[in-house]
């Protein structure tokens, strides 16, 4: 069957004026900004728990970030059709700048959590509505090289994050990483409220509108997403993954989704209309960017711990040998939304990107102590490469056949997608690494209790982290520990990349599954900067008239 519409017609180059690039580079301001915290924690979380003196629930530091952020980007999505996308981009922005002055100076473990939750509501809409006013100002066939300009701030912020994290840990304190985005965030704030003041108002917030927003299906979503997660986080680790801690809320949340699906078809307004998903490519388009980020933060949040425990760099030089990935990423970001944009076809691009991740994440698995700087660059270059062509590619492959009046929902179901992706990214790998030192201690430390119960449990990985792992175990001073410790490491940390390996396969299976549909070419949205809608309203009425 051919998979290809053709007919696709050229595009024709708009003049554009300062109010709509005032507000292209308030999105890549905003996008910067969610990217750059994102990720930051990461090398830093050691000195964090240090300072707080407590281990127990130090995974939540990143986890209700990923919660919130998951959770409340549909609401965002439905909510932007009834307030307009103005309000809530600036509310956004706000919470996220709340979010952080909590976390800034929390006194305790507990604070920070939850100003690193509220930093994850204000992440939540900061990425939806960027995503979403882009596609309200430029017709369907020319999103490609705007989003891959944004996309490309956004996936080189993620990837610098964890310098920047090790950075201020090392030589200042970790705190700054939260009152860096003071300054930022206010700066974002500024420049948004005065761009978008080009963009159209909606109904202002009152009892009427507020009934219009499905509570019942955003609390079910909310509570499903929270359920998966404790399940994600204690599973191989504080719990095995056979105790009914660890399998119940996996059920239920699990379980929540369809139900929440189900409540959908029951409401005027949902959150997720499941006509979103009635076209094979669309559906084709969710579940990439699901793979697509889930496959990026599983690099992010396994090589860290290559870097480590297996080659003993510090954090902060950990965060560099990351580099290599926003380095190419970027510029083949920008490139591959350009030729998207050019040839109106994004169903190529989205099987070359998932053809090689396959080949990255199976290399990945041949990692040891062995293993070259030369070779850890390399594979890194290639998956960096398939991030950067993917990632522009899939918001397109599920707009396209959907209409343009289902810009909001579609956006933000994609972003929920990609968010669901960052937390089974995240929490996945963690919960195989930590399943697999556990068994492997078991094996091969029987006769060294101290290293066999400071290694179980998770400890393994809060070791690795830390950079304490070889004075905490005195490696140094017993070489054959060492050997097996490393070693213990290295095997576990492949079981990882192998089970990622299965989810690239299944990327690359989905990729498939988009059909070629000719993106549109004219912009029809009542979002729009205000010229472009009295433009739009005096063409009507001419071709009315003739």
């Amino acid at each position: 069957m051919d998979t290809t519409i053709n007919a696709t017609p050229e595009v024709v180059s708009q003049e554009r004026g300062w109010r709509f690039w005032s507000i292209m580079t308030s999105m890549a301001l905003a996008s910067l900004l969610a990217g750059l915290d994102a990720t930051a924690i990461s090398t830093a979380m050691p000195s964090m728990i240090n300072d707080f003196g407590a281990s127990q629930g130090y995974m939540w530091i990143a986890n209700s970030y990923l919660l919130t952020t998951t959770a409340f980007t549909p609401i965002f999505g439905q909510t932007a059709n009834i307030f307009g996308r103005r309000v809530l981009t600036v509310l956004a922005i706000f919470i996220f700048a709340v979010g952080s002055a909590i976390a800034g100076p929390a006194p305790t473990l507990g604070v920070l959590i939850v100003g690193r939750a509220i930093q994850g509501i204000g992440c939540a809409g900061i990425n939806t509505m960027t995503e979403m006013v882009v596609c309200d100002l430029v017709p369907l066939r020319e999103r490609g090289k705007f989003m891959g300009f944004i996309f490309a701030i956004y996936a080189v912020s993620t990837t610098v994050g964890p310098l920047v994290g090790g950075a201020f840990a090392t030589y200042a304190t970790w705190r700054w990483i939260f009152y860096l985005n003071l300054p930022l965030a206010g700066l974002t704030l500024a420049i948004v409220i005065v761009s978008l003041g080009a963009l159209p108002k909606r109904s202002r917030v009152s009892l009427s509108s507020l009934k219009r927003v499905d509570w019942t299906g955003n609390i079910l979503l909310v509570a499903s997403i929270t359920s998966i997660l404790l399940a994600l986080t204690w599973g191989g680790g504080e719990e095995p993954w056979s105790s009914w801690r660890a399998i119940l809320p996996l059920v239920l949340g699990l379980l929540g989704l369809p139900l929440f699906l189900f409540l959908e078809t029951k409401v005027q307004e949902p959150t997720t209309p499941l006509r979103l998903f009635s076209n094979r490519t669309s559906l084709a388009g969710f579940w990439c960017a699901f793979t697509h980020n889930m496959l990026i933060f599983w690099i992010l949040f396994t090589l860290p711990v290559y870097f480590q425990a297996v080659l003993r760099d510090s954090a902060f030089q950990s965060g560099i040998n990351i580099l290599p990935t926003s380095a190419v990423c970027m510029p083949f970001t920008i490139v591959s939304g350009g030729v998207m944009s050019k040839l109106g076809r994004y169903r190529p691009l989205l099987m070359v990107g998932f053809a090689l991740f396959p080949v990255a994440i199976g290399l990945f698995s041949r990692l040891d102590q062995n293993s070259t700087t030369a070779y850890w660059a390399g594979v890194q270059i290639i998956g960096a490469i398939a991030i950067g062509i993917i990632t522009p590619v899939t918001l397109q492959t599920a707009l396209t056949p959907l209409p343009e009046s289902d810009v909001a929902v579609a956006t933000a179901t994609w972003a929920f997608m990609r968010g669901f992706g960052t937390i089974w990214g995240a929490a996945i790998p963690l919960a195989v690494f930590n399943s697999k030192v556990s068994s492997l201690v078991t094996e091969r430390l029987q006769d060294n209790q101290t290293a066999s119960e400071m290694l179980s449990n998770g400890g393994a990985y809060t070791l690795a982290a830390g950079g304490s792992l070889y004075s905490s175990l005195g490696l140094d001073n017993n070489p054959a520990l060492k050997a097996t410790v490393k070693g213990l490491y290295v095997d576990s940390l492949k079981l990882c990349w192998q089970v990622g390996l299965a989810f690239a396969i299944l990327g690359f299976i989905f990729s498939f599954l988009a059909k070629e549909i000719s993106m549109r070419t004219e912009l029809e949205t009542e979002f729009g900067m205000a010229d472009q809608s009295k433009k739009k309203d005096v063409d009507k009425a001419e071709k009315q008239a003739e």
